[in-house]
């Protein structure tokens, strides 16, 4: 028996979906391509093609796109696939249908890849899951795969592909080092925020943010790439960073500023906001030989971040790269739809990272002479739970003590307060007396909602359990969890009844933000989650409703 297609049936829904050999892999072929097309070579062209009229293809974009679109649908047409565009408008999304019930119906007449543009984040990722399930209630015998063709402001990652192709053809396709300038509104540009683990393709990664703190590169990204051996240096417009004493990338990426999305305080101050990101002509001369500008597209017509004056300059590497984009898209494509693939022999999927228990037993000694007390009373049989919140202030500490209580139904008679942890400072301590000793499924709850504490079982006076608790992995299938991203589709508020999953940031990978180091090591309370659908950061306190 042959071994599974290591791409067919596959979802794209961020980049670090492909792993790095993958991606690799994907713009080695893509370089065949585009080599084989500029000198006509229709034998080596034709190898590429799925060319299955049965093979279904649907791009679904809920927000406008002209580049991302109209190259998936010309992609498609280089196929000779079946190709379908979906009507938003006259859909039953405005009958309050659910996504998953949406796309069932899309996947019964047997379309294989869905390329979807939503303003929803997490889109993609939902779907992957549902369908896996649709097809084993009624045994579908093909693939379906989803593209994300960009969510929100989350993710966009056929964009990181074929940034990153262009890239690679400018660096001589080394894919060892590489020094880029993220120039623009680093806050909603999703291109940029792809960029967090797309450029971990390379080996040595050197990474400048241009933009002013309004439009900076949200705090959880700027330490997950530091966390990744990236060097990260911030500035906060063009000409701090041309004036600065150390060197100056001959690579930069630009984003358009999306000032509409930042209220009226930020409208008030536009025009200085766009001054600090845009580039100036005249000072192209102040560049190193050599430097290469690049552009997501598109340019706002008025405010161009990259003026239009530079178009016909050595400087203008956003055209080359858009067209790319179809290249790349194609090869995308033919990999998903398992036309090629079949020679590719390195490791298959995103890479996980090897998980830890997260329940860590203490050595039990006598308590001869020390008691945990219910006020002035020993406790002779019940639960306590010390070390919560360690070192954080009593504030926070009385407010998770009562996340603790609800999320647990840890009602009843007791106690818990504030006190002083010694070296730690403050800590939170919870007294059950004639509690139950809690089941391992308990257990591990606890450790997602008090990471760094400790439980400590007593019975006849003694402690007879004494656990100490790390963050999980992995937080899922619990009702009382609840992402803050309004936008993500597992929201309540989005309607698709749908429980949010979160991971550890120094745990197994997401699909999101991938596994990449955290804040911090160990069970402390300062360790956070990501979302696995939109990748948004919490702290543990944050994911409980």
């Amino acid at each position: 028996m042959s071994a599974p297609h290591p791409f067919a049936g596959r979802t794209l829904a961020v980049i670090s979906d492909l792993n790095r050999q993958e991606r690799l892999y994907l713009y080695q072929r893509a370089r065949e391509l585009k080599e084989a097309l500029q000198r006509n070579d229709r034998d080596v062209v034709d190898q590429f093609r799925i060319n299955d009229g049965d093979f279904g293809m649907y791009e679904v974009f809920l927000e406008d796109s002209t580049r991302t679109r109209e190259s998936f649908k010309n992609a498609a047409h280089f196929h000779r696939v079946k190709f379908s565009e979906f009507n938003a408008a006259s859909s039953s999304f405005n009958k309050s249908e659910s996504y998953a019930d949406t796309f069932a119906n899309l996947i019964g007449y047997q379309n294989r890849v869905f390329v979807i543009r939503s303003k929803l984040e997490g889109v993609c990722r939902h779907l992957e899951e549902q369908t896996r399930r649709y097809r084993r209630r009624h045994h579908l015998p093909w693939p379906v795969s989803f593209i994300n063709a960009g969510d929100g402001r989350h993710e966009h990652p056929t964009q990181e592909l074929l940034d990153e192709f262009t890239f690679l053809e400018d660096l001589k396709w080394s894919p060892g080092e590489i020094h880029l300038a993220l120039v623009g509104d680093l806050y909603h540009g999703r291109t940029v925020h792809s960029k967090v683990h797309g450029l971990g393709l390379f080996r040595s990664v050197r990474v400048d943010l241009v933009a002013p703190p309004e439009l900076s590169m949200p705090r959880h990204y700027v330490q997950e790439m530091q966390d990744l051996g990236f060097a990260v240096r911030e500035f906060a417009s063009i000409e701090e960073y041309l004036r600065h004493d150390g060197e100056v990338a001959q690579q930069w990426y630009f984003t358009r500023p999306q000032l509409e999305r930042m209220g009226e305080r930020v409208l008030q101050r536009q025009d200085e906001l766009r001054r600090a990101i845009t580039f100036d002509p005249s000072q192209q001369h102040r560049l190193p030989a050599g430097t290469t500008f690049y552009h997501p597209l598109p340019r706002h017509r008025e405010h161009p971040t990259i003026p239009a004056a530079l178009d016909d300059t050595p400087l203008n590497g956003w055209e080359r790269q858009s067209a790319n984009g179809w290249v790349v898209r194609i090869v995308l494509l033919a990999m998903l739809g398992g036309k090629i693939g079949d020679d590719y022999s390195g490791p298959v999927g995103a890479e996980v990272a090897e998980p830890r228990e997260c329940l860590e037993p203490q050595p039990l000694r006598s308590t001869q002479g020390k008691h945990y007390s219910e006020g002035i009373r020993p406790i002779d049989d019940g639960l306590v739970i010390d070390h919560i919140c360690a070192g954080d202030t009593p504030e926070e500490i009385r407010s998770h003590l009562a996340t603790l209580i609800s999320v647990m139904a840890l009602h009843g008679s007791g106690g818990e307060w504030v006190s002083t942890g010694g070296d730690s400072g403050y800590k939170g301590i919870l007294f059950r007396p004639r509690f139950a000793a809690p089941s391992e499924a308990t257990l591990r709850k606890l450790a997602a909602v008090v990471p760094g504490a400790t439980v400590n079982v007593i019975a006849h006076g003694e402690v007879q359990q004494k656990i100490r608790l790390l963050s999980p992995d992995r937080i899922e299938d619990l009702p009382e969890l609840i992402c803050r991203n309004a936008m993500c589709i597992t929201h309540p508020d989005n309607g698709e009844q749908l429980l949010p999953r979160f991971l550890r940031r120094n745990g197994v990978g997401s699909g999101g933000v991938g596994g990449g180091g955290g804040r911090g090591a160990g069970s402390g309370t300062r360790e956070g989650y990501y979302c696995q659908y939109c990748s948004t950061y919490h702290t543990f306190r944050e994911i409980w409703r």
